[in-house]
């Protein structure tokens, strides 16, 4: 079984007593045993005195874009660091006046715009030029390091949900990503990466052994973020992303989808590793809550050789297709982005949504990410750490 970060260094915790401890993280962070992190750091007799909590909030309560309002565990003091406004996500710098070490422990979900591993480093930007330890403790990327997939990421969409210069599906794990970032924008702190054991590069997170805590309200299965990567698109559009149901990011759909004519159309594009069935579904929030959507449910039937970004980009297509105009890009503030259509950053470019609109094909959309990608595919190895 796969040893956390956070287990090893409640380990070998010695040289981490007497300091004054801070705390990244949310209901992920678990040992074997379901033990909440906080917990095993303390009895680890690490001072742990602040906790940082990310979007959705410590025990992952509120839904995405709602701002956060923590309440105190016992003596720990919890800060979110999701708010109103883009300010609230960086710590003010009185809350770290008092801290010797920072650890970051929360579960990434393996694409570049779930905003975990963003506050991350937001978090690292603050503590820069200040005398404090940032050691992370390191977790399974729950889609394998191998595989990877989509767009870099172009200046101009640069957002909360856009931070690194990586492909949607990146295939690193957390510690990779900090280790990254602190070298490329010259993070001014000593970083610490605290690794796992018997974690090797092609095993999903359901061969870790590892508990899944989900991390956030919309992520209840490894199931669900190995579809993420490209299912997160559909946020951009007036398509349903399942928000609502049981099963989000697994079902897609809307009210004016005729189920059998999608499904036809998706499975016609003949996608690697995936099969659409048709389905009815009804969200009993977000997008047409209460009301009954026509869509799809998505099969992996091969990991190895499902592309999720791919797939996100072919669904978009196919209701487009299908549905013409009643298909809608949507351009309200998303995740504090007032100026950039939210497709374009989750893309991190406007090529796709404007090649979309173009009408051009599955090959030719496939084209504009193969150039990075192949870019990627020897870079990445710069940060490997297993």
């Amino acid at each position: 079984m796969v040893i956390s970060g956070l287990e090893v260094i409640c380990d070998d915790a010695a040289r981490c007593r007497g300091r004054s401890a801070a705390l990244l993280c949310n209901q992920s962070s678990v040992g074997a045993n379901f033990e909440y992190g906080w917990n095993l750091l303390r009895a680890a007799g690490i001072g742990l005195k602040r906790i940082f909590s990310p979007e959705h909030g410590l025990f992952a309560v509120e839904q995405d874009q709602k701002p956060v309002i923590e309440r105190e565990i016992g003596d720990i003091e919890i800060i979110s660091l999701y708010g109103a406004d883009v300010s609230t996500l960086f710590p003010s710098p009185s809350v770290l006046d008092d801290i010797d070490v920072i650890f970051i422990d929360i579960q990434d979900v393996g694409a570049r715009y779930y905003t975990y591993l963003n506050t991350m480093a937001y978090l690292l930007r603050s503590v820069s030029g200040r005398d404090i330890e940032c050691g992370v403790l390191d977790r399974p990327n729950p889609l394998g390091g191998i595989e990877f997939e989509g767009p870099g990421l172009e200046k101009e969409f640069h957002s909360f949900v856009g931070v690194f210069d990586v492909p949607v599906r990146h295939g690193l794990t957390s510690g990779e990503i900090a280790l990254m970032y602190h070298k490329k924008e010259k993070i001014d702190c000593e970083l610490t990466i605290v690794p796992m054991k018997y974690w090797t590069r092609e095993l999903y997170y359901d061969d870790t052994g590892l508990p899944w805590i989900p991390p956030s309200p919309n992520m209840p299965t490894p199931a669900t973020a190995l579809v993420y990567p490209g299912m997160c698109l559909i946020e951009g559009t007036n398509l349903s992303e399942g928000r609502g149901t049981t099963t989000p990011f697994q079902v897609i759909g809307a009210p004016f989808i005729r189920k059998e004519d999608f499904a036809r159309e998706l499975n016609s594009m003949k996608l690697p590793g995936v099969y659409f069935r048709p389905i009815d579904f009804k969200p009993t929030f977000n997008k047409y809550a209460g009301e009954i959507c026509g869509g799809v449910f998505i099969h992996v039937r091969e990991r190895a050789d499902f592309r999720p970004f791919l797939t996100g980009i072919a669904v978009v297509l196919a209701a487009m297709t299908c549905y013409g105009d009643r298909v809608q890009f949507t351009s309200e503030v998303y995740e504090f982005d007032e100026m950039h259509p939210t497709f374009d950053l989750l893309c991190g470019t406007n090529r796709i949504r404007e090649a979309l609109l173009a009408g051009r094909g599955i090959e030719e959309l496939k084209g504009l990410w193969i150039d990075f990608e192949s870019r990627w595919a020897s870079r990445r190895k710069e940060w490997w750490l297993y």
